[in-house]
């Protein structure tokens, strides 16, 4: 990923903000021009709760390059309790006790690193709510 693309979508990974569509209310995650919806074109922006519950989930065992240190890994499909629905990674727990159904919340996390001068880029993961 480019630098300046990079930079462009710090918003959304770093703060989790969608489009909430000012016509139909439907909340659009990453955000659009149109709304898929109603095709309405205005949108305020929102931030998402970060809670949710695991719908389905993989467990990587042979990780693409720049990842093969964290395998196991797991990566999911969640269900945000404010509509939207996300993949992302699922750390801080052993993979293989994951099940559909748990609830989880999203983290401010490492990412990924270009090298050892290169830049770093953070971005949310999922982890087990438990309640803390």
């Amino acid at each position: 990923m480019s630098i300046p693309r990079h930079w462009r979508e710090i918003p959304r990974r770093y703060r989790l903000e969608a489009g909430k569509c000012k016509k139909c209310k439907v909340i659009n995650f990453p955000s659009r021009l149109v709304c898929p919806e109603c095709g309405g074109k205005t949108f305020e922006t929102v931030k998402l709760s970060g809670k949710g519950k695991l719908d389905t989930f993989t467990i990587i065992r042979v990780a693409p390059e720049g990842f093969g240190d964290e395998v196991p890994y797991a990566v999911g499909i969640i269900d945000l309790k404010d509509g939207v629905r996300l993949m992302a990674q699922i750390t801080d727990c052993d993979p293989t006790t994951l099940k559909t159904g748990d609830k989880l919340v999203a983290k401010f996390r490492k990412v990924q690193e270009d090298g050892k001068n290169g830049i770093i880029k953070y971005g949310y993961k999922f982890v087990p709510d438990v309640g803390v």
